[in-house]
C-alpha cells in the first residue's frame, strides 16, 4: 500500500508538471553572468585580478556563492520546471560550468553543457546548458571571429549548436558576446558590424539548405536593435513588421520588464544590449517547436537595488569598479517561452 501510494504522488507531481508546462511553456533563456570567474589562475590567460591575491580579492567564499546565485536565478526564470536551454556569457572556463551543473542546485535539472575556450585575453567565453532530458546535441562548433581590420584583437568566439527535442524538431542555436563599447561607441562599431555579418552569413547557409529551418540568435551584442549592426547587416526585424523579405525576428526590440526599461542600466539610462532573435518558422510553425507568448526580461525584486544616485532601480551586480558588492549580475536575464509538440 506504501509503494502504491507513494507511485501515486510520483504520478500527480509529474502530471501537474506537465500541465503547468501546457500552460507556461517550456523556457530558453540568456544571461549575461557578469565575470563567473574561477579564482585559481590561470597562466593562459589575464585573470590575474580574478584571485584571491588579485584586485577583486576573488576568493572561493564569494565564487561559491556566485554559482549558488547564479543557480538560483536559472530556476526562478523557470517558474517551478528548470529551463531546457540557457545561455551564458562571461563564464571563464569548463570548471565553471562543472561546479555550475553538478555542485549547485541546478544538478536536480539534469543538466550538461557546450563549451568552447576562446582567444579573448581575459579568458571569458560563451556556453550553452541544455537539459540532458529533454535537449539532444546534434552537432557544435565554435565559429573564431577575426578581424580584418584589426587581426591582432583576441576575440570571444561564437557558439553555433543545433539541437533536437522530443517532437523530433530541431532548432539552430547561435549564442554570442560581442566587443563591447569599452572604447569608445564610434571605434568599435566595426567590430560589432562584423560580428553581425558573421552571423548572418551563417544564418543565409542554413537557410539556403532548409527554408523551413528554425533559428535562435542570442547574446550580449552590446548594441540595441536599432543600431546598424541588428537592424540592418543582421536584418532582425520588429513581428509587427510584417513584410515578406523579414526572415529574422528580434524578441527582444522595444522591451521592456516590469520594474525596469532593459536589462542592463548605464548611469541613468536602461538599454537592452541582450537579444533574442529567432527565425519566422519558430513563430509561423503549428507544430513541433514554436513560440509561446513574448520574449521577457526577468526583473525579479532580488534582482535590484534602489539607485541612489539616480533614481529607481539598477542592477544588484557583484562588483562596482573594483568593490564586492555580493550581488548577481551586472545584466538581467531574458527569456522566451516555447512549445514542443
Amino acid at each position: 500500500m506504501k509503494n502504491i501510494f507513494s507511485s501515486l504522488i510520483i504520478s500527480c507531481l509529474a502530471y501537474c508538471c506537465y500541465c503547468q508546462n501546457l500552460e507556461y511553456g517550456h523556457k530558453i533563456m540568456f544571461y549575461n553572468v557578469e565575470n563567473l570567474f574561477h579564482p585559481s589562475d590561470d597562466s593562459l590567460t589575464a585573470d590575474e585580478d580574478f584571485t584571491p591575491a588579485g584586485l577583486y580579492h576573488w576568493n572561493y567564499k564569494k565564487y561559491n556563492r556566485k554559482i549558488a546565485m547564479i543557480a538560483k536565478v536559472i530556476i526562478a526564470v523557470g517558474e517551478g520546471d528548470f529551463p531546457w536551454i540557457v545561455g551564458l556569457a562571461e563564464i571563464e572556463n569548463e570548471q565553471v560550468l562543472k561546479d555550475l551543473c553538478y555542485n549547485s542546485p541546478l544538478k536536480k535539472g539534469n543538466y550538461k553543457y557546450v563549451h568552447y575556450e576562446s582567444p579573448d585575453r581575459r579568458g571569458v567565453d560563451v556556453a550553452l546548458l541544455y537539459r540532458a532530458d529533454s535537449v539532444n546535441i546534434l552537432r557544435h562548433r565554435k565559429i573564431p571571429i577575426i578581424f580584418p581590420f584589426d587581426s591582432f584583437a583576441k576575440n570571444r568566439d561564437i557558439l553555433h549548436t543545433a539541437v533536437s527535442f522530443n517532437s523530433g524538431d530541431s532548432l539552430e542555436i547561435f549564442v554570442n558576446h560581442w566587443t563591447s563599447r569599452f572604447g569608445g561607441y564610434a571605434a568599435t562599431v566595426p567590430k560589432r558590424n562584423f560580428y553581425a555579418q558573421k552571423v548572418r552569413d551563417c544564418v543565409d547557409s542554413i537557410i539556403f539548405k532548409n527554408n523551413e529551418a528554425k533559428i535562435l540568435i542570442m547574446g550580449d551584442l552590446n548594441d540595441y536593435g536599432t543600431n546598424e549592426s541588428i537592424f540592418e547587416i543582421l536584418k532582425a526585424r520588429r513581428i509587427a513588421d510584417n513584410r515578406k523579405d523579414i526572415d529574422l525576428i528580434n524578441l527582444t526590440l522595444d522591451l521592456k520588464g516590469r520594474n525596469v526599461f532593459g536589462t542592463h542600466k548605464h548611469e541613468d539610462f536602461w538599454g537592452c544590449l541582450d537579444q533574442i532573435i529567432i527565425s519566422k518558422e519558430f513563430i509561423s510553425s503549428e507544430s513541433g517547436i514554436r513560440l509561446f507568448g513574448e520574449a521577457k526580461i526577468f526583473d525579479a525584486e532580488f534582482l535590484l537595488v534602489n539607485d541612489e544616485k539616480y533614481g529607481g532601480k539598477k542592477n544588484y551586480r557583484t562588483f562596482l569598479g573594483p568593490r564586492y558588492i555580493g550581488g548577481f549580475s551586472d545584466h538581467l536575464p531574458i527569456y522566451i517561452s516555447f512549445r514542443d509538440d
